[in-house]
């Protein structure tokens, strides 16, 4: 390993145990702790507004419907920017864009502070929200720097901690709400204390954070990732996942507010708990998923995520505030096994289409962390879009019945979707090949596996 101006390392092979155990490890590592400190920073910013709309009363003059829109905006421009994110580590290294995008949470910050108030207009807010969702695209381009850092064998691990470490920003901003609102405090406190974290996750990424030359200079990486139907098959998966979470994060508060009368103090002691089990157990999914298979944990988990919707339906329509906190709870739980799960299903996927493909030893390893560090973004950002598909649903549902009871209906429905794809492409008996070395499906091309996946 040999780093070079600008804290770039020219050798990085972490599949060389040797290389792994003398200084790849160590390197890796460290990493990884400051790329969670920022995605982290990222998450808040992200979810602010899910808190600050707890902030705005009667005499604000919005709906509920109103603030579901705002979260959806905030959500949309959240996903939207996974994408150039993900391109932007191959174009300046990864250390160096979290040094970036570290910094321009700034602004989304500034600018809520400068017009959270009352008599500030709908559209303002709207505006102020646009530029809330940029902090969304640190998880993109914070999974695929992470996940060059690791071997294959580590990547569950690693990436389930990474992703929910920055995942737990959700419920740190909540409960730092709680404490703000529990003084009496207002919103500007609370933006008030993350402008110096901001900075100080700048900082310590140019500090301690290495770019990754193998990854530099690798843009066409991403093309070929949207070309690849796993994407978009792992992208669907990752909307029940991942997009449950995040949209649940924006709505939970919301919906206790509008649907069953809790005042922002009652609303803000209920909120965090979810988001913080769910990032807490997000590592725990990966290592479950290295340990049985990304694909089987993947599975059960759609199953559990629909049965505990199916009772959210029937707290929702009855209106038990007790069964209906309690199992939302559970869901977020669930959702954030499944996001270690499905993204442990990445690297293995391209591995193994690369044996498919012929390629052996190095190769492989290079093509596989090529194409699935590429499509984590991708995924990443098509996965967020399901958040705003949760915030839009429970708009509707309040628009038309008055309750959030619709918008669960939905859900469920979309879980045996999930459910039903990822037994179809990754778990199902696969078809021998012929003699002539033909094979029908591509999930058989690829050489997908019920054991590697």
């Amino acid at each position: 390993m040999k780093a070079r101006g600008g804290r770039w390392i020219e050798h990085w092979d972490p599949e060389d145990e040797t290389f792994w155990r003398e200084t790849g490890e160590r390197t890796a590592r460290r990493n990884l702790f400051f790329s969670v400190l920022s995605e982290h920073i990222g998450f808040s910013v992200w979810t602010m507004w899910s808190v600050l709309v707890l902030f705005m009363g009667p005499e604000y003059g919005l709906t509920p419907a109103d603030k579901f829109l705002l979260t959806s905006v905030v959500t949309l421009v959240g996903a939207v920017v996974r994408v150039p994110y993900t391109f932007a580590v191959a174009v300046f290294g990864g250390r160096n864009w979290t040094i970036v995008s570290a910094g321009l949470l700034l602004v989304p910050t500034v600018a809520a502070f400068a017009v959270m108030e009352p008599g500030t207009s709908f559209s303002t807010f709207l505006l102020a929200g646009l530029l809330a969702g940029i902090g969304g695209g640190n998880f993109a381009s914070s999974m695929t720097n992470i996940n060059a850092f690791f071997p294959l064998r580590r990547k569950g691990w690693a990436l389930g901690l990474n992703a929910g470490g920055g995942n737990i920003g959700v419920p740190v901003i909540q409960l730092v709400a709680l404490a703000i609102i529990g003084a009496g405090g207002g919103p500007r406190v609370l933006l008030g204390i993350y402008v110096p974290l901001v900075l100080v996750a700048a900082v310590l990424a140019a500090c301690f954070m290495d770019n990754l030359t193998s990854v530099r200079n690798d843009t066409g990486a991403a093309k070929d990732a949207a070309r690849d139907a796993h994407t978009w098959i792992m992208s669907v998966l990752y909307i029940g996942t991942f997009g449950s979470f995040i949209g649940y994060s924006f709505a939970f508060g919301q919906v206790l507010q509008s649907q069953f009368g809790r005042s922002p103090l009652q609303a803000a002691y209920l909120t965090f708990i979810g988001p913080l089990l769910g990032s807490l157990v997000r590592p725990l999914g990966g290592r479950l998923a290295d340990r049985y298979g990304g694909a089987r944990i993947t599975l059960w988990n759609f199953v559990a995520m629909a049965a505990a919707t199916a009772v959210l339906v029937t707290a929702s329509a009855s209106g038990s505030l007790a069964l209906f906190v309690a199992v939302f709870v559970v869901l977020f739980v669930l959702s954030g096994l499944g996001n270690g799960s499905a993204f442990k299903m990445i690297p293995g996927i391209f591995r193994n289409k690369a044996l498919g493909k012929g390629l052996e030893g190095e190769a492989a390893v290079a093509y596989g962390r090529r194409l699935s560090g590429a499509s984590m973004g991708l995924i990443g950002a098509v996965g967020a879009l399901g958040g705003v598909a949760v915030n839009l649903a429970f708009r509707q549902s309040f628009l038309s019945s008055g309750s959030g009871t619709g918008a669960f209906v939905a859900f469920l429905a979309f879980y045996a979707v999930c459910l039903a794809v990822t037994w179809a492409v990754y778990l199902r008996r696969p078809v021998v090949r012929t003699p002539d070395g033909t094979a029908g499906p591509e999930r058989v091309k690829a050489g997908l596996s019920r054991a590697e996946v």
